[in-house]
């Protein structure tokens, strides 16, 4: 890691970087109203040459995905080879699209020095039709109809495909793929090695990222040349298995397939599914007999007998960098070693207290975390246009999506929310990404929190990329809060990267002032944020225009707001220490976090808080009326967030701040007495603390005794998005004569909002429930012992914040560990993940988690906030040390 961020040696060239799915995306999608599911469906993957990105089955890519190589396989029943993960698309799934595959991530190193993923293979014919019919038969109230609901692992006829890779330099890699037959009697399968080189070249560019055409041919008996001009010469060689024969070598062009797809002739004779034709259909001319192409495979027919396993050493090399031996002794040596250090090296990040499944867990949640990183390439401005060498795009385009977003260029290594189900980055999805990655990779977090803020991402008017489907979109602004963390996280007092905190600072400073000028209409410090990644939390879509008129007033997006102020104002007092010009800006912060609270505690009476409910509520202002929408969910606790403590030794460090605050506090009163700006005693000889919060001391215990409460917010879980009060008494909201309800639904979402993929009614999610913990950590700081509340609500046991922070962490970590019996909660009722030898010890991080079981929910590889799970199993035990 040390040489990787000196540049000596490029250990990150090479990583898992290739996507799981580059079919159905935006940027994929040239249709002329937006239609990316149906404009490049999975059925044409397979023929058509992607433009902007590739995808594989356990694949890896140079970090400029220029070059690729992943895994086909083929069962002799499936109709084509598996050489990409299948799932449903969001019009086909009953809850949205959904990944149908059983996969794992199962280790890495942040270098990818290590990688180790699983595949595990049906021996029958795929199911593709049997599960896209099934879940169009099945409605919202129904659950999802899963791979294994098909029966095809019964009698445990299926393959476990092992994938792992081991750097012996960062250009040299080697490869072994482990094919183990789980099943009864002796299978058959084809394993076909593919290596195969982006097209760059196709579209009429140049410049920087296209290229000329590049070419792969043979070298020697069991070797693969490819060659392109910015990387240079690599080969791949393949070793003969034991007992077997030198694999067939095939080859073909990444070109699109324009007969199969669209009945017009071929520009190329050899086309990008050649493999398909060749294997699946003995269509032997479809491939190159000359053996030269830009997309080639080692063919094995495997017999695997039962219970048995086959391995397949591959290794793959910059020419000039040849080893003197590829295979043998030095091979195994080499793996065994990088297996050794990734051992070590997680030892050395995850507490000596922690448990052997607690670590198991902890180890599988960073290998998702760092197999999670994609090549994402996306240039808005060439892809509204089209391309020279393609049919020009339909006009619409120009007044489509992302028009307003001509600047962004996007071409990098990026944390993915999920590779298969969110295949693009989500700027909220990302900061919370970079907290785990801060304990692995301190340099990749803060390279990620820097990359949004650069002006090939950020829009001229501060506004932060939100995702393709729509960059305009308004996600919560938690970047803010992301990079003072990693800040904190990534070095000791004194000792930490100042350089990054003022380069993040100044760009925030644009984001926070779109916000003010763009989310405040009213100029009266309430905001209006949108949806805010809460996707159907609220009565109606918040993103859109209201069906009463008039305007929401948001308790969570003002809450944001307070929150982005108390964390700007902690990096800019972190600042004034070494350059007293900080310490103006820290001044403005506080002014406009008063202002805030002031708002959102007292305007018009009361803000957006109601006394006779204790809680926090969107208010809709409408024809010169405050309406509060009572409905009790995470909206009305992200107030809780916004809170932070100051010492008073820092702010007498700071003169100029300490004159200016004295001056507002006894000028300005009509603002501070509203506030909690509140001074504790000194409790250690070290001074004393003021506390910046939303909620006074009185309506923080109100709040929180509807958090803690099991009829309310309290899961066994962790905390609910929505009141579980909802579910006996849903919130009904009537316009003219149609009625908007909001029910506690703590599964799958029973709602097309957002395409219904997703659900805020109900289940668990781990970002906010992280966030909370955080906060009451902080409370407690302030008020410590002194304050005490009832935990569970009812139950009569008095706790510390501190202790409940704690109690609603080892809840969420109770989420992954098995019970007496071997089950997990977050995988429900299947049995196998508790009985089965091959499946026991497999874990998977969703998106989010059912609000009364804790099964695992929405997107199954959701790694990035998930991943927080291994935080949280850190912090316990780093207090227990």
């Amino acid at each position: 890691m040390a040489e990787d961020e000196r540049r000596s040696y490029n250990w990150k060239r090479w990583g898992p970087y290739l996507s799981e799915r580059q079919w159905g995306t935006v940027r994929e999608d040239y249709s002329p109203k937006g239609t990316s599911w149906t404009d490049f469906p999975h059925e044409s993957a397979r023929s058509r040459a992607y433009r902007w990105g590739e995808d594989g089955l356990l694949g890896i890519t140079d970090r400029q995905c220029r070059l690729c190589f992943s895994l086909a396989l083929w069962n002799e029943k499936d109709p084509f080879l598996k050489e990409r993960l299948f799932g449903l698309t969001g019009p086909e799934g009953n809850h949205g699209e959904d990944v149908k595959e059983e996969y794992f991530y199962l280790d890495s190193t942040p270098t990818h020095s290590y990688l180790k993923g699983l595949y595990k293979y049906p021996q029958a014919e795929f199911p593709y039709d049997q599960l896209r019919q099934e879940n169009q038969r099945r409605g919202r109230d129904e659950p999802e109809f899963e791979l294994a609901d098909t029966g095809i692992f019964d009698g445990r006829r299926y393959f476990d495909v092992f994938a792992e890779y081991a750097k012996a330099s960062p250009e040299d890699l080697l490869i072994r793929i482990t094919v183990a037959n789980r099943g009864p009697v002796p299978a058959r399968i084809h394993v076909l090695p593919t290596f195969w080189f982006r097209n760059t070249w196709a579209w009429g560019r140049s410049g920087e990222g296209y290229w000329s055409k590049p070419h792969m041919s043979t070298v020697g008996a069991d070797g693969i040349l490819a060659e392109q001009e910015s990387l240079g010469r690599y080969r791949l060689h393949a070793q003969i298995p034991e007992g077997g024969k030198l694999p067939e070598r095939l080859f073909t062009e990444n070109e699109t397939n324009l007969q199969r797809l669209y009945r017009v002739p071929n520009r190329q004779r050899y086309v990008k599914d050649a493999f398909h034709d060749s294997v699946v259909h003995g269509r032997h001319a479809a491939v190159n007999p000359e053996r030269v192409g830009t997309k080639s495979a080692f063919h094995y027919v495997l017999e695997v007998p039962a219970g048995g396993c086959v391995i397949l050493p591959l290794r793959l090399f910059l020419e000039s960098e040849a080893p003197r031996e590829l295979f043998g002794e030095d091979f195994d040596r080499i793996f065994e070693q990088r297996i050794a250090e990734a051992d070590e090296f997680y030892a050395s990040r995850l507490p000596h207290t922690l448990p052997e499944e607690e670590r198991r867990v902890a180890r599988q949640a960073y290998a998702g975390l760092l197999w999670g990183k994609q090549f994402y390439h996306y240039a808005v401005q060439p892809w509204l246009e089209g391309d020279p060498s393609n049919p020009a795009p339909p006009p619409e385009r120009l007044q489509g999506r992302n028009r307003e977003w001509g600047h962004l260029y996007n071409r990098d290594i990026i944390s993915m929310p999920d590779k298969w189900e969110y295949p693009w980055y989500a700027a909220w999805d990302l900061a919370f990404h970079t907290i785990p990655f801060a304990r692995v990779d301190p340099l990749f977090a803060k390279e990620q929190l820097i990359l949004f803020l650069r002006e090939w991402y950020m829009h001229p008017n501060g506004q932060m990329p939100a995702y393709e489907f729509e960059f305009s979109d308004v996600n919560p602004p938690v970047h803010a809060w992301a990079c003072w963390r990693v800040y904190k996280m990534t070095g000791s007092q004194g000792k930490r990267d100042r350089l990054f905190l003022a380069r993040v600072f100044h760009k925030l400073l644009l984001n926070f002032t779109w916000w003010v000028n763009r989310k405040d209409a009213d100029g009266r410090n309430l905001f209006s944020g949108g949806f805010l990644g809460l996707d159907n939390i609220g009565v109606f879509d918040r993103s859109k225009p209201l069906p009463t008129g008039g305007r929401l007033h948001q308790a969570d997006g003002t809450a944001w707001m307070a929150f982005f102020c108390t964390t700007m104002l902690s990096m800019a007092l972190e600042l004034a220490q070494e350059d007293p010009a900080y310490e103006d800006i820290a001044s403005k912060f506080f002014e406009h976090f008063v202002a805030i609270v002031d708002a959102m505690n007292h305007l018009g009476g009361s803000g957006l808080w109601e006394e006779d409910d204790g809680f926090y509520y969107d208010h809709l202002w409408v024809d010169g009326r405050d309406v509060p929408l009572r409905v009790r969910s995470m909206v009305g606790l992200v107030p809780l967030f916004a809170a932070e403590v100051l010492p008073d030794r820092l702010i007498e460090r700071l003169p100029g701040f300490a004159r200016r605050l004295r001056w507002f506090l006894e000028n300005r009163a009509d603002l501070a007495q509203n506030t909690s700006y509140m001074a504790s005693p000194d409790r250690s000889g070290a001074g004393g603390h003021r506390l910046l919060a939303i909620p006074s001391r009185e309506r923080l215990v109100r709040v929180l005794r509807r958090v803690l409460d099991p009829k309310e917010f309290l899961s066994d879980y962790g905390i609910r998005s929505l009141s579980r009060v909802h579910e006996q008494a849903p919130f009904v909201f009537r316009v003219g004569r149609e009625d908007y309800r909001v029910a506690y639904v703590p599964g799958e979402s029973d709602s097309g909002m957002f395409g219904g993929n997703s659900n805020w009614r109900g289940p668990v999610w781990f970002p906010l429930n992280y966030l909370l913990i955080e906060a009451l950590e902080r409370y407690h700081h302030f008020y410590g012992a002194g304050l005490q509340v009832e935990y569970p609500t009812g139950s009569g046991r008095m706790m510390t914040l501190a202790e409940v922070a704690r109690e609603l962490s080892s809840r969420l970590i109770r989420i992954f560990m098995p019970d007496a019996a071997g089950r997990r909660p977050c995988h429900g009722d299947d049995r196998r993940f508790a009985e089965d030898p091959d499946w026991r010890e497999l874990v998977l991080f969703h998106e989010y988690f059912h609000g009364d079981t804790g099964r695992g929910l929405g997107a199954s590889h959701q790694t990035g906030w998930t991943a927080l799970v291994a935080q949280c199993l850190a912090d316990a035990h780093k207090s227990l040390e």
